[in-house]
């Protein structure tokens, strides 16, 4: 356990950051750009604090799906075009059992060119619905 610990702290101080400014709330996110990066995510975190998260970029604006493997707390999905209009939000998808088998873990899924995931709730607390549009030109383009 400690390995991912260590595993996540690592990642996390890695990843660039960026300031995204919703109706209600800055948030300060993480940003996922790589093929391993996305794949990580937020694995692993035990706590995702108020107002944080991370931010997924993609090559382009088409269908993707998430899942909770190996995710420890409840979170909320919010799928973005590439203007930054929120399409699509998932709120308090529930972790799974770490024993679920891979292809019953239920994914949730929408266009998107960006996807954030903030802790559950925090989506709703910030403002964030679709058809909310977030200034996303800050975000480094994906790797």
């Amino acid at each position: 356990m400690l390995k991912g610990a260590v595993l996540t702290t690592m990642l996390a101080s890695a990843l660039a950051t960026i300031v995204v400014h919703a109706p209600k709330a800055d948030l300060t996110l993480d940003v996922a750009r790589t093929e391993s990066e996305r794949e990580h995510g937020l694995m692993d975190r035990r706590v995702v604090s108020p107002h944080a998260g991370m931010l997924f970029v993609f090559e382009r604006d088409e269908n993707v799906d998430f899942w909770m493997k190996d995710t420890l707390v409840p979170l909320d999905m919010i799928f973005i075009a590439a203007d930054g209009t929120v399409r699509r939000v998932f709120s308090n998808v529930a972790v799974v059992a770490p024993t679920l088998p891979d292809e019953q873990i239920p994914r949730e899924g929408a266009q998107a060119k960006y996807v954030i995931e903030l802790a559950a709730g925090e989506a709703s607390a910030d403002g964030i619905v679709a058809g909310v549009k977030l200034d996303l030109r800050g975000a480094p383009p994906p790797q």
